[in-house]
């Protein structure tokens, strides 16, 4: 009976981080990896391992929603993906030696400050109601980094140019190495990197972060496999709930305002960010 009750509790953990992922774009790391280890007493590794499992069902649930939506951009998805991909095999590697030399808790500080710095630039744009579309700049006529979209929230077609790729892949890089370092889809940075680098509308960089953060987690994960930090049978009811939580987080996404997404967003980004660094430093 308790086995079935752990069971079914992490099933319902992976609907929440389902839902959340596919909300913000994170890829529900955020919410897999503090729930195993902090509630449930996971290590770290094989939270990270089940995280990035999971990361790879929301991925695939909600980016075929997204895609038939036209919210998904696969073209300037595809443009970055190279560097994320390889800075995840990167950040994996460098988390398997941290994890070989019992030093977790350096990665409970790290989750939990890059969180915190990434609330900063979203906060400051809660105040901006519509999306401006940007001049194209080289790099937007270049790659035809521009597209357009039906919001249902607002009623409105919206268009847009993608901006400073460079600087975009630059930012995808760093998120690629934070997902195989940490075990999430690097969503955070990737919402940033799109929104604000790129300046792409949220609607837009949610959709497209979460048709990445699978590709970018599948590279880490094989790293993870390979040392042996995923387990099966944690897996399982995680990924589950995750794919069932990722559906209902598209149908919620669809019809919200992009105000009230960065806000959900945010409070997400503080309170984890908070919770792991305290860990991390043995508080709590």
């Amino acid at each position: 009976m308790l086995d079935l009750f752990y069971w079914f509790a992490l099933l319902l953990l992976g609907v929440g981080a389902g839902f959340a992922g596919a909300i913000s774009g994170l890829g529900g790391g955020v919410i897999v990896i503090p729930a195993l280890s902090l509630i449930f007493g996971m290590p770290l590794d094989m939270a990270a391992g089940a995280s990035l499992v999971s990361t790879i069902a929301t991925s695939s649930g909600a980016a075929s929603a997204y895609i038939k939506d036209k919210l998904a951009d696969i073209k300037i998805g595809m443009s970055l993906e190279m560097a994320t991909t390889a800075g995840a095999i990167l950040g994996s590697l460098i988390a398997v030696t941290l994890y070989a030399k019992d030093l977790s808790y350096v990665i409970f500080i790290i989750f939990g400050l890059v969180l915190l710095i990434s609330a900063y630039p979203q906060l400051r744009k809660l105040k901006k109601k519509n999306y401006k579309i940007n001049k194209p700049d080289k790099s937007t006529r270049l790659l035809q980094l521009r597209g357009s979209y039906y919001d249902k929230a607002s009623g409105k077609l919206i268009r847009y140019n993608g901006v400073r790729w460079l600087y975009g892949e630059t930012v995808m890089l760093c998120a690629g190495i934070i997902s195989g370092l940490l075990g999430v889809g690097s969503g955070v940075l990737k919402v940033i990197g799109m929104d604000d680098a790129m300046r792409l509308p949220i609607k837009v960089t949610t959709a497209t972060s979460d048709f990445m953060i699978g590709v970018t987690a599948a590279a880490s994960s094989a790293v993870y496999w390979a040392f042996g930090y995923i387990n099966p049978d944690i897996v399982a009811p995680v990924v589950i709930g995750v794919v069932i939580g990722s559906y209902l987080g598209t149908k919620f996404m669809r019809r919200s305002q992009s105000s009230r997404i960065r806000m959900i967003f945010v409070i997400m980004l503080a309170v984890v960010g908070i919770e792991m660094v305290l860990r991390g430093m043995g508080v709590g």
